[in-house]
């Protein structure tokens, strides 16, 4: 570890572990927390980008079940998470951890950092963030963060059943019947394995970009994309089908 590191073990060892570098204040670190907001959910277990900051407060870093994407410097820390720490890690996380992962540039305002520490505190311990969001420091959307809504339940026309693939082009066949035509370019082929997908054996269309053009298929696992999915020019991308 490098010089930020060390800063935890000196800061550490001469304060002692319940060493809080400044006094934050609640309601200002909730507003600093809409940064966060993009990558981190504070509902227990939901992980998006970031790891779930549900119960954060005192747990060893790198540690939290069901998130696979820590940095190996960050599973292999060996500290907990605490005013210290996060103090440390807010001013600027690659500094702290060689090669972390997470692609926040850091805070250097002392005083901004002990305002989201304190947040951090009542947010990151049991029931915390759930006492926030009753006190309305902040809204219960905070919970969830950015996790997209469940898939389940989709309309015919939005649920995929067959995807072929000729040439430059996507042919999308949905549940009603239809069959689409894409330009390959504007076609993403994902995978929500969590409880936010689709149901298993088919996919979903989700439609973006200013004409609505730009179109996103998400699949329940990578067998069902493998399976739905096929390479198939035995016909063509006819033009007989539905553009």
């Amino acid at each position: 570890m490098r010089a930020l590191f060390r800063k935890i073990l000196v800061i550490g060892a001469i304060a002692g572990p319940h060493a809080v570098l400044a006094a934050g204040d609640l309601e200002r670190g909730a507003q600093n927390y809409r940064a966060c907001v993009a990558c981190h959910a504070l509902e227990p277990g939901l992980h998006l980008s970031g790891p779930s900051l549900a119960e954060v407060w005192n747990r060893p870093a790198g540690s939290v079940s069901g998130y696979t994407r820590y940095s190996t410097g960050l599973q292999d820390a060996g500290f907990l998470w605490d005013a210290v720490s996060l103090d440390a890690w807010l001013e600027s996380p690659a500094s702290m951890i060689e090669g972390t992962t997470m692609s926040f540039g850091g805070i250097p305002e002392p005083d901004a950092r002990a305002d989201l520490i304190a947040f951090l505190q009542q947010a990151g311990s049991p029931g915390g963030a759930e006492t926030l969001v009753a006190d309305g420091l902040i809204p219960a959307s905070y919970l969830r963060a950015q996790a997209p809504q469940p898939l389940i339940g989709a309309a015919d026309y939005a649920r995929v059943v067959g995807v072929r693939h000729c040439s430059d082009t996507f042919l999308l066949e949905t549940a009603d019947g239809n069959q689409t035509k894409l330009w390959e370019k504007n076609v993403r082929l994902k995978v929500d394995s969590v409880d936010t997908g689709p149901e298993a054996g088919v996919g979903v269309i989700l439609r973006a970009g200013m004409q609505g053009d730009r179109f996103t298929v998400i699949f329940a696992s990578l067998a069902d994309l493998k399976e739905l999915v096929i390479e198939d020019c035995s016909s063509g991308p006819s033009n007989e089908e539905n553009q």
